[in-house]
């Protein structure tokens, strides 16, 4: 039998407790693109590659309990500070947290409405 290998992640599931609010933070604050919505239940958003997809618990996931995204970015501190100026919840603030060979790994995370923990990364050379 042949076997197709799993080549990336094409869509991400984040469970809200109010679709709309959400949309307006995953769009107007971190500044992703809205693709379509499908009713009032369900958002879709456009992450470089993957699409993250924004919905109410149906049958599955729970309010901010849901995996942590980590959306690469450059210059960390300035675009950490825009969320909090656009209003994302502070969580912690930009911090070394690796050094690599050829690289220091960065992070910080914000919350979004629900609290949802969001990740930002940045690979410093």
């Amino acid at each position: 039998a042949s076997t197709t290998p799993i080549a990336e992640i094409g869509q991400i599931a984040i469970t809200v407790s109010d679709v709309a609010t959400a949309l307006g933070f995953y769009r107007d604050v971190l500044g992703l693109p809205h693709l379509f919505s499908a009713g009032p239940q369900l958002a879709f958003l456009q992450a470089g590659s993957v699409r993250l997809m924004l919905s109410t618990p149906q049958g599955a996931g729970a309010v901010g309990a849901n995996s942590v995204l980590y959306f690469r970015v450059d210059q960390i501190e300035a675009v950490h500070a825009g969320l909090i100026e656009r209003g994302a919840k502070a969580e912690s603030a930009p911090h070394p947290v690796a050094k690599m060979p050829d690289h220091e790994l960065w992070m910080a995370f914000v919350r979004d409405p629900d609290g949802n923990l969001v990740g930002l990364m940045e690979e410093r050379r």
